[in-house]
């Protein structure tokens, strides 16, 4: 069932995401050769703490999921795509980083992810990265009232699929509220005017997710949560939790 949020909702939603934009915001600037992704968690936490909100992602387990999700925040490097686990692991001049992270506050959620590259970028990376950001902004642009979730879908996949990249099967946006995942699913590739119709009051995490070799499969890392391309090309994944009203899309997770 779809939850259509209020005015006041939708502006306490704005608190909640402008958390995540913090957070995200701060990561990246922390994100630099020989810090280890632990120390990007460490980050999150703080920001976090000092805004008095909750992680959703902190203990989450789906039903996919060995054990509870262990960090605040996803940390997916090179040919991870999402859900990658906060590690040891040090970054390294020429990585592609993907930070997706949520928050909760005062009962309400914010969603977003980014990715960027530490130190000298590749010129592949920097198209894919691109890439993803504008297909975030096409998804955004199709999330009016009166549009349906396949116009949405369509938005992104075409953008996608123009540069060459792929599309992980069976990963996509969701609606999002109370809780982090809800109703309606929302596809990144799909057929225009198919699906739910677009009111005002809902509320969408829609987030593209590129893999740059151009294949859509991909495989759970040994951890059961970091999911890889099978063949090894790099990842990009952008978000941005995004109401529905009639004045047009309102992006929620910015600063």
């Amino acid at each position: 069932m779809v939850e259509l949020k209020t005015d006041a909702s939708i502006d306490a939603m704005r608190e909640a995401g402008r958390v995540v934009a913090q957070a995200l915001t701060a990561v990246r600037e922390a994100a630099e050769v020989g810090v280890r992704l632990l120390d990007l968690d460490e980050v999150a936490r703080g920001v976090l703490k000092e805004a008095g909100a909750d992680s959703p992602f902190l203990g989450y387990r789906p039903g996919f999921a060995p054990t509870p999700f262990p960090g605040v925040l996803c940390t997916s490097v090179n040919d991870a795509i999402v859900h990658g686990i906060p590690s040891g692991y040090r970054l390294r001049d020429g990585d592609l980083v993907s930070a997706d992270f949520g928050a909760k506050l005062n009962g309400w959620v914010g969603d977003s992810a980014v990715s960027f590259t530490v130190g000298r970028a590749r010129a592949a990376d920097t198209r894919l990265v691109e890439t993803a950001f504008a297909a975030l902004d096409a998804g955004i642009a199709a999330a009016a009232v009166g549009n349906r979730i396949g116009d949405i879908a369509h938005a992104i996949g075409t953008v996608c699929r123009s540069a060459g990249y792929g599309i992980p099967d069976d990963f996509g946006g969701h609606g999002i509220g109370r809780e982090m995942h809800e109703d309606p699913g929302v596809p990144n590739e799909g057929r225009p005017g198919r699906g739910m119709r677009l009111r005002h009051g809902m509320v969408l995490a829609i987030e593209p997710m590129l893999t740059g070799g151009g294949g859509d499969d991909y495989y759970a890392d040994r951890d059961g949560w970091t999911l890889r391309t099978c063949d090894g090309s790099r990842a990009a994944h952008a978000e941005h939790t995004v109401a529905v009203t009639e004045a047009g899309p309102r992006v929620l997770t910015t600063l």
